[in-house]
């Protein structure tokens, strides 16, 4: 994607909160959210993840019958439209791009424990209605009246950076005024197993770029960025938050989770973004890392910002949000993003607060650790990075860097 896009408004939900003034505070403050996990029995190496403390309130009605999912969704994208100010009418035409892997397989797991303990003779179909992926869109779109274009992208944990993209592409084609992107999941037994047995889970809270780091933690909740056009949102006096400069998209086709061992989609995805965005790495003054924590992923990372930062990279931030939501597999890019663009909005340095001890081939690195750290930022770099190695690179920005 080239072509500047305006962001004229965030949403989230995640273990640090509600909506975005929580997400800030906890940026600023070094809060982690990574604690018990008590949503689901489990047994495995892992007690922990960053799960939402409690089911956000929402005024759709019908809300009672809606998956866990659904409702991070619904609350994360009426806080987007109520920040960039997108009414009725505007809601009405904007398109919804939605990146998910597990939709409502939590209530769908419930649904099938209690009737295995006998606890329902019969299974309400309902309980089974919000599996399917693209049941987050249908909610989303019946609860706030949007009857633009939809699409639901699945491309593991870079799905939520893939709606962005998607979305900003759809308004810089005209395909609509004002797009809206999402990324959402819910902590699910599926997803808790799956990662248990690659043996990726840490028993202890995640520490990125640590010497002592051995896995990642998992995470849930949604994020949401409400694209479009710098003009529109001009005519309409909308404030623009921040702007999307360029991202790219790669593929590795290497291994199906294990990402090429010289990390060449990572670094390709970068570099293209960055070109696309007309951005040199000299002028970037944050990065956003993938940062899961996992010992391979980590060194794959670190090699491809040495590659493409050289020399500079020493005096580069680089830090993960995922040390504080943890990793919020479809939400983590569309999360990452909505902290990326509080970064430059605010000027504050999200924290890597678990890291201790780096490693020591990259003592010269700034992982900004502890607390969050108060900067003047132009322009960052986000990047997430899924199983199959999909990758995706966000170029965001301060408005007055091109506007």
């Amino acid at each position: 994607m080239a072509g500047a896009v305006a962001i004229t408004g965030v949403g989230q939900v995640t273990a640090l909160g509600g909506d975005v003034t929580a997400l800030t505070a906890g940026l600023a403050e070094g809060r982690c959210g990574i604690g018990p996990l008590t949503l689901f029995a489990h047994r495995g190496r892992a007690a922990i993840a960053a799960q939402v403390p409690e089911l956000p309130p929402t005024a759709v009605s019908g809300a009672r019958r809606l998956s866990r999912s659904d409702r991070f969704a619904l609350v994360a994208t009426a806080e987007a439209c109520r920040m960039a100010g997108l009414d009725a009418a505007l809601r009405a035409d904007a398109a919804l791009v939605v990146g998910a892997t597990t939709g409502g397989m939590f209530e769908t797991e419930e649904a099938y424990r209690r009737w295995r303990a006998g606890e329902h003779r019969r299974v309400r179909l309902s309980l089974f209605l919000g599996m399917p992926l693209s049941t987050v869109g249908a909610a989303v779109g019946q609860g706030l009246g949007m009857f633009g274009p939809r699409a639901t992208v699945s491309t593991a944990c870079s799905s939520g950076a893939l709606a962005i993209t998607t979305a900003a592409g759809m308004v810089q084609r005209g395909e609509a005024p004002v797009a809206i992107a999402l990324g959402v999941d819910t902590l699910c037994r599926l997803t808790y197993a799956g990662f248990d047995a690659l043996q990726a889970l840490d028993a202890e809270a995640c520490r990125p770029f640590d010497a002592t780091r051995r896995g990642l933690s998992l995470g849930e909740g949604a994020g949401v960025v409400i694209l479009e056009r710098v003009d529109h949102a001009h005519a309409r006096g909308a404030r623009i938050r921040a702007l999307l400069l360029g991202s790219a998209v790669t593929a590795d086709a290497h291994h199906v989770t294990a990402p090429h061992p010289q990390g060449s989609g990572a670094l390709a995805a970068m570099r293209s973004a960055l070109a696309a965005a007309g951005v040199a790495p000299e002028a970037v003054d944050y990065v956003n890392a993938h940062g899961s924590g996992t010992r391979h992923n980590d060194d794959v990372e670190v090699a491809a910002l040495r590659e493409v930062f050289g020399a500079r990279l020493p005096r580069l931030p680089v830090s993960s949000t995922k040390s504080q939501v943890g990793h919020c597999l479809a939400a983590a890019g569309a999360v990452e993003a909505v902290a990326t663009v509080v970064a430059l909005t605010d000027g504050i340095l999200p924290p890597t607060v678990t890291l201790r001890t780096p490693e020591p081939t990259w003592a010269d690195l700034d992982f900004v650790p502890s607390a969050g750290r108060r900067a003047p930022l132009g322009i960052a770099v986000s990047s997430s990075y899924g199983f199959g190695g999909h990758n995706v690179t966000l170029v965001l920005a301060r408005p007055e860097v091109r506007t």
